[in-house]
């Protein structure tokens, strides 16, 4: 019996993560220009994406400042998170709780604040200041992604590895990135998708010509969203799906190499 409860509950849990999603591809198939009732079935609005000119460089404009601020953000997280970790300076425990502030405060907080600072250095609002508020915004999640594999690395690792002739720079790239690739992956993986659906902190640092999609479809709610919006989401969780199976195809490999090993 309280086997058979848990099954439910999990079941209920589903239905709420994942019953949206998948009304939202329902939709991207409807007939109705409106996301009320559905209709009937029909593919135009897949069609009428690749002519949607607006729609698509938004989502140009989301991959690009995406991309840039994921692998920049990455690479500097990767980096302060080591040398957090293994180094001692002045004033580090205040960087370690400073760290957290733009993880705990709220997002319209740091727009605004980011706006402010743009202000001052006299900065006009665009691409530019788009792919650095996100980058600010992303590095924290980065370096508490890695330093959670760093408690669990062995310091003497890198002791051996340069009493055996390595260099600091060896060391580094052949040892400590593998060791802490998951902390690495993850943390990229986060802030590629903060950066993908924020809204607040694009609104208050994007300027002309530097339109998201976030921002596009949030402009679009009160007139009505319309359903190539729905295609564009449906496509855009078919490729994650594809990604994720093949990351997973991959893991799988690794493991039964590993233990074949």
């Amino acid at each position: 019996m309280k086997k058979a409860v848990e099954n439910i509950y999990l079941v209920l849990i589903f239905l709420f993560l994942f019953l949206p999603i998948a009304v939202l591809i329902l939709f991207s198939f409807n007939t109705s220009s409106l996301n009320i009732v559905f209709e009937g079935f029909t593919v135009h609005w897949y069609k009428d994406l690749l002519q949607n000119r607006t729609l698509l460089e938004a989502l140009f404009n989301t991959l690009i400042v995406a991309g840039v601020s994921t692998i920049v953000s990455t690479i500097i997280g990767t980096i302060s998170a080591y040398g957090l970790h293994k180094y001692s300076f002045p004033g580090k425990n205040v960087v370690n709780e400073l760290l957290y502030i733009p993880v705990v405060i709220p997002e319209i907080v740091l727009g605004i604040s980011l706006l402010s600072v743009y202000t001052l250095l006299k900065l006009e609002l665009g691409m530019v200041t788009l792919i650095l508020s996100h980058i600010c915004f992303c590095i924290p999640f980065v370096i508490i992604s890695v330093r959670s594999v760093l408690e669990g690395v062995d310091p003497h690792i890198e002791e051996v590895a340069n009493d055996l002739g390595a260099s600091k720079f060896q060391i580094f790239t052949k040892i400590v990135i593998p060791m802490l690739m998951p902390g690495i992956l993850s943390g990229a993986q986060l802030a590629l998708t903060l950066s993908l659906d924020d809204v607040v902190i694009s609104y208050f640092t994007a300027g002309p010509g530097s339109n998201t999609l976030p921002l596009q479809v949030y402009s679009m709610i009160k007139t009505g969203i319309t359903p190539d919006v729905n295609a564009l989401i449906t496509i855009m969780l078919g490729v994650v799906f594809v990604l994720l199976m093949v990351s997973t195809v991959v893991q799988l490999r690794r493991i039964k190499k590993e233990a074949i090993s």
